[in-house]
């Protein structure tokens, strides 16, 4: 069975009940109490990361990066956990996908009382109470395990390492728990992270069309539900399509644009129905639906799968601008320079106030304000939401020619104000902080709190005949608290402003963005990319000839990038790839021809290439002699055929195939015993014998869950912890990938 973290010792059949298991406790304490562990100290400069499994399930692990060598405490939570399987949470070698996660730190956890590793079980498991956690609901877990570079077989420095979950050993061959998120530690973070961009900077944020949805008529406004996850669209008929109405609300699939539903009726001025247009959508309602204005002076509410909205006509001019109000009843309404908070069941206005001008609001209800713009006039004015007072104006300018949108940054209450070709930023105080300046005209702007961005959309103006128009508008993304661009600018082929404003939708997180082009009567959805940024890149190593060398390097991407590797024989000059190595971990037996060598990763996605720094290889001649008897065989690791402990060798085969067996010196004073020609078959511990039998390699007992090590039988552990200390003496077959 292969080891796994927190197993309990087995026997040949099905696992022992919890009762029989404890009574090895105190072998498990003399076997842990000789691997050294460390002090445990709190990781807490690293920020969460999370990881999605095959079936669906979140990991996230507190800390990640900088993690102290020695030992820290990290906190481990999961959610979608399947509940019929038990799972282990543990720092394990990271073998790449749906390759099993081991060797694992942690040792067995026979009482219960281990914080290496965690075992976590559905409720009702046998092994629920002193060994194992149940799961919350819905397959959750909140644990705390403690985690150090080396120890129990597994070292960090040279190999990758990962917080992982996966099956726990009765379903050990189950990879669909396998979720797997990678942690450093303080000093094996070598080499600059970022890395060397190709064709584009590291890390560079692009946003790419993938889609045209052309099933809403003449899009007008949009809304992404924050609960059903549905594109509310608002729309109206295209000019070139007069036989066929297509005014209404449409709501469509977010991923194909298929219309899965569309209201097109509304309460008139009657009370009656009759078709009509959505100009603007106000805000979601709970669970599935939105508030929306329709011309002329409606209000109306519907959702998915509704034949017609309820709505109120409201008495005296045209509904300019609409927002939420300030109970969930009720909505705030612009018409001209009059704003007043309407009840929508019956339309009467609770409140209103009269402003010098203007036609546009943006609410913040965050912090009691609303903002109202008067282009004609270029003013500012802040409206208190409490008392629906103005308590203060402040300049636009260049506003005499046209006007664009009002729109607020809910995550610092920032107001963005599009005039002609540029957006105003002002502070929540109302202080100037930023102007930016495009060159198309600026007309709706949408933000992702969590990622702070801000999106912009900015339209041609049509008129071929003004060299400043290309009949092209532009997407442009910024960082929502310094300003600076945080994406690349996307180019919106045909997006001009002669039949209507483009509208803004953005999925939290950033990842999925929805812009409208009226004149053109479609949406157009935009996925982001990230060009290769080196996460983890290798150092220079200096080893002998015959060592294993181990380079790693790691990159993030969107899409996820595939890396190369590289090698230079002439200072960097000219590289070559080299053959198969298509994965993280760069593994090869070093030679002495290979001294002066240079390597480097070459990451890539559709986006960019991205390389991490060179780096060198200094190889030196060997010397000595190996140090205890041949390795017996043909196991990765195995114990040396001959004694335990050892400074040196006066013997030993070279190349471990276990025939020299030669005798080494036993520091701790133990017996030797002989090399064994039959060879190991690649256990950890054991190989040889204490008291000098040979033997074939792996002794019984039973394994070490966590950290794959063979257990050895009471009788000998006793009397190798009697006889100076537990010896793993590890060697391996090494093998090489094309680097001569």
């Amino acid at each position: 069975m292969t080891p796994t973290p927190g197993t309990p010792p087995t026997g040949p059949g099905r696992p022992r009940r919890p009762g029989r298991r404890l009574g090895a406790a105190a072998v498990a304490a003399l076997l842990l109490a000789a691997v050294p562990a460390g002090a445990a100290v709190s990781a807490d400069a690293a920020t969460p990361k999370s990881a999605t499994g095959p079936q669906g399930q979140k990991l996230t692990v507190s800390a990640t990066t900088g993690l102290d060598p020695a030992g820290a405490k990290i906190r481990v939570t999961g959610e979608g956990y399947g509940t019929t399987s038990g799972i282990y949470v543990a720092l394990c070698k990271d073998n790449g996908a749906n390759r099993v996660p081991s060797p694992c730190l942690g040792g067995a956890d026979m009482s219960g009382g281990s914080k290496n590793s965690q075992w976590i079980v559905p409720k009702g498991d046998p092994y629920e109470g002193e060994l194992a956690l149940p799961f919350g609901p819905g397959g959750t877990f909140d644990v705390e395990i403690e985690i150090r570079s080396e120890g129990d077989g597994l070292d960090c420095a040279d190999v990758p390492c990962s917080v992982v979950t996966r099956a726990d050993h009765r379903a050990s061959g189950d990879r669909t728990q396998d979720v797997r998120i990678p942690v450093t530690f303080a000093g094996q973070e070598p080499g600059e992270p970022g890395g060397e961009g190709v064709d584009v900077p590291a890390g560079t944020v692009s946003y790419k069309p993938v889609a045209d949805f052309t099933s809403a008529g003449k899009p007008l406004d949009l809304l992404l539900h924050p609960d059903s996850k549905k594109l509310y669209v608002g729309a109206d008929n295209i000019p070139d399509t007069a036989d066929t109405d297509e005014r209404g609300l449409y709501v469509l699939n977010p991923e194909d644009g298929k219309a899965e539903s569309r209201i097109t009726d509304a309460p008139g001025s009657t009370g009656a129905l009759r078709a009509s247009a959505a100009a603007r959508i106000s805000g979601p309602l709970p669970g599935d639906g939105v508030v929306y204005n329709y011309p002329l002076r409606g209000v109306g509410s519907a959702k998915a799968g509704d034949t017609a909205a309820t709505g109120v006509w409201l008495a005296g001019s045209t509904i300019t601008d609409i927002a939420p109000g300030t109970a969930p009843g009720t909505v705030l309404v612009a018409q001209g320079a009059k704003l007043s908070e309407i009840e929508r069941a019956t339309g009467t206005a609770t409140r209103s106030l009269a402003l010098p001008g203007g036609t546009q609001f943006a609410a913040d209800h965050a912090r009691g304000a609303v903002w109202f713009s008067d282009f004609a006039a270029g003013k500012l004015h802040r409206v208190d939401l409490a008392s629906l007072a103005v308590t203060a104006s402040f300049d636009l300018p260049g506003t005499d020619s046209i006007a664009g949108f009002t729109e607020v940054d809910p995550a610092s209450g920032a107001v963005w104000v599009g005039v002609n070709r540029s957006v105003l930023v002002f502070d929540a105080t109302g202080k100037p902080v930023k102007t930016l300046v495009g060159k198309d005209l600026a007309r709706d702007a949408a933000f992702d709190a969590a990622g702070g961005r801000a999106f912009v959309a900015w339209q041609d103006g049509g008129d071929l005949s003004d060299p400043a128009n290309d009949n092209n508008g532009t997407l442009t993304v910024y960082d929502s608290t310094d300003f600076t661009p945080a994406a690349k600018d996307l180019p919106l082929p045909g997006n001009q402003t002669q039949l209507g404003a483009a509208s803004l939708a953005v999925e939290p997180g950033g990842a999925t963005v929805f812009v409208t082009s009226p004149a053109e009567g479609k949406i157009t959805r935009l996925t982001r990319q990230v060009s290769p940024l080196v996460t983890q890149a290798p150092a220079d190593r200096s080893v002998r000839a015959g060592e294993e060398v181990a380079l790693t390097a790691r990159a993030e991407g969107t899409p996820e990038p595939s890396v190369r590797w590289q090698v230079s024989t002439d200072g960097s000059q000219t590289w070559r790839q080299l053959d198969g190595a298509t994965e993280p971990v760069l593994t090869f037996t070093a030679k002495s021809a290979q001294d002066g060598y240079r390597y480097r990763a070459e990451f890539r996605n559709d986006v960019g290439t991205t390389r991490t720094a060179p780096v060198t290889l200094t190889v030196t001649e060997a010397t000595g002699g190996d140090t205890g008897g041949g390795n017996g065989g043909s196991g990765d690791t195995t114990t040396g055929g001959a004694a335990t402990g050892g400074d040196g060798s006066t013997g030993g085969d070279s190349d471990g195939d276990g025939s020299d067996g030669g005798t080494s010196t036993g520091a701790s004073g133990s017996s030797g015993g002989s090399g064994s020609s039959a060879g190991s078959t690649g256990s950890t511990v054991g190989g040889g014998s204490v008291g000098g039998n040979t033997g074939a390699g792996t002794t019984s007992g039973g394994s070490l869950a966590a950290t794959g090590i063979t257990v050895i039988s009471v009788t000998l552990l006793a009397a190798a912890l009697l006889g100076g200390g537990l010896l793993i003496h590890r060697r391996a077959r090494r093998r090489t990938t094309g680097l001569a």
